[in-house]
C-alpha cells in the first residue's frame, strides 16, 4: 500500500512538475509547489516573474544582457507627432524597480548617465553621474510600422484593423480598443497602426506590447510559443518581414543639438546652406525681374 502511495505521489509531482512552465518567456526557469518563476539577470541574480502576464520590458533586457555578457542566444536583428522619436540606443543594462518599471535615470553600468521614458529609450542628451532625471516619464502613444511580405491575394483595407487590433489582444492579452487607428499602402505592403492610451493612464503597459512584437518580428519570440504576429484578413495571414516603432511620450523629449554627432551636424549645415543658397538665387532673380519691369517703360518713351 505504502508503495502505491509513493508512486501516486510520484506521479503527482511529475504532472504538477510538467504545468509549472513560463509561457510568456521562454528564458524563464519555473519550479516548486506553487509554481514559482525566475530568470537569471546577473551573477547568481535571479528575478522573480508574474507569468500569467506579459514580462515588463526592463526586466527582459536585464536577462537580454546577462544572457549577451555570458555568450548566449539574445536576438536578432514616419513620426505620429513631431515629439515621437525612435530607439536609437538599443538594448543596455537598464536599472530597474521592483515593480519592473525603469528607473527615470540609467547609466549602463558607465558613468555617463541619461533620462529614460516609461518605455526604458533615452528622452534626453546624455550627461554625467550628476545629471538629474526628477521623474519617469510616461509613454502614452506608440505607433507602430509594419510591413509584410508579399501575399497572394489584395488585402482588403477595411478589414485590416480590426485583423489588426484582434492579433494583438490574442497574442499580447493587450485590450484591442488602443488600437485607435490603422492606414495601408498596399504599394509597399506598409501596416502603420497607432495604439494609444489617454494621458495619466498608469494601468495599461504600452512598452511591453511593442517589445514583444518587435521580437516575434524579427524572428525571436520571447514566448515559449515560437508562433509569430501573422494578422490574419479574409482567411489570409500577414507574415510580417520589418517593424520601427515610434514613442510619443506624455511629455516632449529634451534632446539637443550638443549631442549630436559630427556626421549628422554636417549633414545639418550642409542642408542649411542648401537652403540659404537656394534663397540667394530667388531674391537675385526676383531684383532681376524687378529691374526689366523698371526698364522697359524708359525703353517704351525712347522708342
Amino acid at each position: 500500500m505504502k508503495i502505491w502511495i509513493a508512486l501516486l505521489l510520484a506521479t503527482f509531482a511529475v504532472g504538477a512538475s510538467a504545468q509549472c512552465t513560463c509561457e510568456s518567456f521562454k528564458w524563464a526557469t519555473c519550479d516548486g509547489t506553487p509554481c514559482q518563476c525566475g530568470v537569471m539577470v546577473g551573477t547568481g541574480e535571479m528575478q522573480n516573474l508574474n507569468c500569467s502576464n506579459l514580462v515588463p520590458k526592463c526586466f527582459l533586457m536585464k536577462a537580454e544582457m546577462y544572457r549577451a555578457r555570458k555568450g548566449l542566444s539574445t536576438r536578432t536583428g514616419g513620426k505620429p507627432d513631431k515629439t515621437a522619436f525612435v530607439d536609437n540606443d538599443g538594448i543596455y543594462d537598464p536599472d530597474c524597480e521592483t515593480t519592473g518599471a525603469f528607473r527615470a535615470k540609467q547609466c549602463n553600468n558607465t558613468k555617463e548617465c541619461w533620462c529614460v521614458n516609461s518605455a526604458g529609450v533615452r528622452r534626453t542628451d546624455k550627461g554625467d553621474e550628476s545629471l538629474r532625471c526628477e521623474k519617469l516619464v510616461e509613454t502614452y502613444w506608440v505607433r507602430l510600422e509594419l510591413k509584410h511580405k508579399p501575399v497572394n491575394n489584395a488585402v482588403d483595407a477595411a478589414k485590416l484593423q480590426a485583423a489588426i487590433a484582434t492579433a494583438i489582444q490574442n497574442r499580447y492579452s493587450f485590450d484591442k480598443t488602443f488600437v485607435k487607428e490603422v492606414e495601408y499602402d498596399p504599394e509597399a505592403r506598409l501596416i502603420v497602426v497607432d495604439v494609444k492610451k489617454e494621458k495619466g493612464d498608469r494601468k495599461a503597459d504600452l512598452s511591453r506590447m511593442a517589445y514583444y512584437m518587435e521580437k516575434d518580428v524579427k524572428v525571436l519570440p520571447l514566448f515559449k510559443d515560437q508562433a509569430k504576429f501573422e494578422p490574419s484578413v479574409d482567411g489570409q495571414k500577414l507574415e510580417m518581414e520589418d517593424i520601427l516603432v515610434y514613442y510619443v511620450d506624455e511629455e516632449g523629449p529634451t534632446f539637443t543639438m550638443k549631442r549630436l554627432t559630427g556626421g549628422v551636424i554636417a549633414v545639418i549645415v550642409v542642408v542649411i546652406l542648401a537652403v540659404a543658397a537656394g534663397l540667394l538665387v530667388l531674391y537675385l532673380a526676383r531684383r532681376r525681374e524687378r529691374g526689366y519691369s523698371k526698364a522697359e517703360p524708359r525703353e517704351m518713351e525712347a522708342m
